[in-house]
């Protein structure tokens, strides 16, 4: 998008960082991973400064599967450490963060019995990558085994369980009448990665005066031992001293370091895509629960029901992050002839598409291994720039581990900073996530108890969307006496668009349409709802006329063909 004149919005935000260019720490990279970090190290009181050049998780953070899990086929390439991992930072953020983490239900199909017996063991014990197979239940009973005894949470998680043809057929009767067995167990999921992410944002920035963050700041180049900013609404640049730099910007990591002096070659992504489906029959035949397959060359595909939608993803392709990624058309058919697989009677065609998206992981460069294969792990890699600051990039890493990957990273950071840790997150509630009701029953209550004059639907509503920091929205709201629905999205009010641009960083529409809402995602999003909208945005941010329209137009609503 072209740069703009500054509004007072945009400076303001700018200010505490210009009028001290000083930090312990500076992270440059404001997705999930980058955000943790920086909630632990605010934590501790340390000075750090986050700074992200496009949008608050808008990268590879904004392009997941919505799961929270284990990685139950991580076990076949014998990634243990990981997955026990993944498991005990799943079974906590179900408790940190209920009002986006739930529980899924997930069902394997299975087709065979013995598949991939032999080439599994050959992928622990050689690491090498063998031909693709179709796993089949032998090897997945051992698999859920396992999976069972790293991740039951003190028999809180269900065990899984197996059943055979006839009781699957019975249980799912669109399903594949060639299916053997299904396999069913229990991970998670998040209904809104990006207000998840923003919630852990809002912990780091409460923790004091040491946290200072900007959205559409990047780090470009480095002059004098300094880090160069330059403010992508304005185009105006200023420098940044740290102790120590930390680079967590994902897929980006080799481009950023070389942008700012450090030659790395760290980095070989993947593109993931996906698809939303409006389709009332493959969304009644997923029951509730994730569908969780394979194809035959090895790649894991799944479905579930999202929002009211049908989330449905994802592809491994290796990918020249020079370009944009995007879900394309063979990307589609690809996850049509799966659907037909799994559902062969269930139509699906490109108008049920209401949204597709598409993202490139940050997998370490493994140019021995299919993309399937290449560890979901994490590493930190240190270096030095010229002026013998402290360097470490973050190689890897995924959305379910955020928090032990922070604390990690943070770990290292005090290490170099000669400081002591003084505060554990491990048991630490994210945002909303704090004193949330789960039941109905308790949630009715703590509507009577803080609706402050809403009515009971509208606040559980708030509840939902927001969590327990539902309280600020509904203070806004009595603030200005009126929370009149919109009308292209009588979901929202006025009023709480108006408090999202106030009070989250909201610097385009898009950050509105795309992180703030799932309103893309739902396939709400229309020409007359983005000019409401914009109306809004716009008179809170100052926009004129034609920013106001070049905004409109810079959103791109991948439907049912590719953007």
């Amino acid at each position: 998008m072209e740069q703009r004149s500054s509004s007072s919005k945009g400076v303001s935000r700018l200010s505490a960082i210009q009028n001290d260019p000083t930090a312990q720490v500076l992270i440059i990279g404001g997705g999930i991973n980058g955000i943790a970090t920086f909630r632990d190290l605010a934590l501790q009181g340390i000075k750090a400064v986050l700074v992200e050049k496009e949008d608050y998780c808008s990268g590879a953070s904004a392009a997941s599967s919505h799961m929270v899990h284990g990685g139950v086929r991580y076990l076949e390439n014998g990634e243990f450490r990981l997955v026990k991992e993944s498991l005990q930072e799943r079974n906590r953020l179900l408790a940190s963060a209920p009002h986006y983490v739930k529980p899924l239900q997930t069902t394997m199909p299975i087709f065979t019995l013995f598949s991939g017996i032999l080439s599994a063991p050959l992928r622990i014990l050689r690491h090498t990558q063998g031909k693709p197979k179709e796993r089949g239940a032998i090897l997945i009973k051992v698999g859920l085994t396992m999976y069972d005894f790293f991740g039951r949470n003190g028999g809180r998680m269900p065990r899984h369980e197996f059943f055979g043809k006839k009781k699957s057929m019975k249980l799912f009767p669109e399903l594949n009448k060639n299916v053997a067995f299904t396999a069913t167990y229990f991970d998670a999921a998040m209904e809104s990665p990006e207000r998840l992410a923003l919630d852990a944002l809002k912990d780091a920035l409460a923790a004091g005066p040491n946290a200072r963050s900007a959205n559409y700041l990047a780090a470009v180049g480095m002059s004098d031992g300094q880090v160069i900013l330059r403010d992508s609404i304005t185009g105006k640049e200023f420098p940044i001293r740290a102790d120590v730099v930390v680079n967590t910007s994902g897929p980006w990591t080799d481009l950023t370091n070389e942008a700012l002096g450090v030659k790395t070659q760290y980095m070989a992504g993947t593109k993931g895509s996906h698809i939303v489906l409006e389709n009332k029959a493959l969304f009644e035949a997923c029951d509730n629960r994730e569908i969780f397959f394979e194809n035959s060359d090895g790649r894991i595909v799944l479905m579930y029901p999202l929002l009211g939608k049908v989330l449905l993803g994802t592809t491994d392709i290796p990918h020249d992050m020079s370009e944009p990624a995007v879900c394309t058309e063979p990307e589609v058919d690809y996850f049509f002839d799966l659907v037909k697989y799994i559902f062969p009677d269930i139509e699906v065609n490109r108008s049920q598409i209401i949204f597709r998206f598409s993202g490139v992981r940050p997998l370490p460069k493994s140019d021995d291994l299919l993309p399937g294969f290449v560890s979901r792990d994490y590493r930190i890699v240190r270096t030095s720039d010229d002026a013998g600051i402290p360097w470490l990039s973050l190689v890897g890493g995924k959305w379910t581990t955020f928090r032990a990957l922070g604390e990690h990273l943070s770990s290292e950071v005090l290490k170099l900073l000669g400081q002591e840790r003084k505060v554990s997150t491990v048991d630490l509630a994210i945002g909303g996530g704090l004193n949330f009701p789960e039941s109905k029953q308790m949630q009715l209550k703590w509507a009577e108890q803080n609706g402050a004059g809403l009515d009971v639907e509208r606040t559980i509503q708030l509840l939902n969307r927001y969590g327990t920091l539902a309280t600020k929205v509904i203070a806004y709201i009595q603030d200005n006496k009126l929370d009149t629905a919109l009308i292209h999205t009588p979901a929202y009010s006025k009023t709480e668009i108006e408090f999202l641009v106030e009070n989250e960083f909201v610097l385009h529409l898009s950050d509105i349409v795309h992180r703030r809402t799932s309103l893309a995602f739902t396939g709400e999003v229309n020409r007359q709802m983005l000019v409401e909208l914009a109306g809004i945005v716009g008179k809170k941010l100052g926009w004129t006329a034609e920013e106001m329209s070049a905004e409109i137009d810079n959103i791109q609503i991948e439907k049912g063909v590719a953007a």
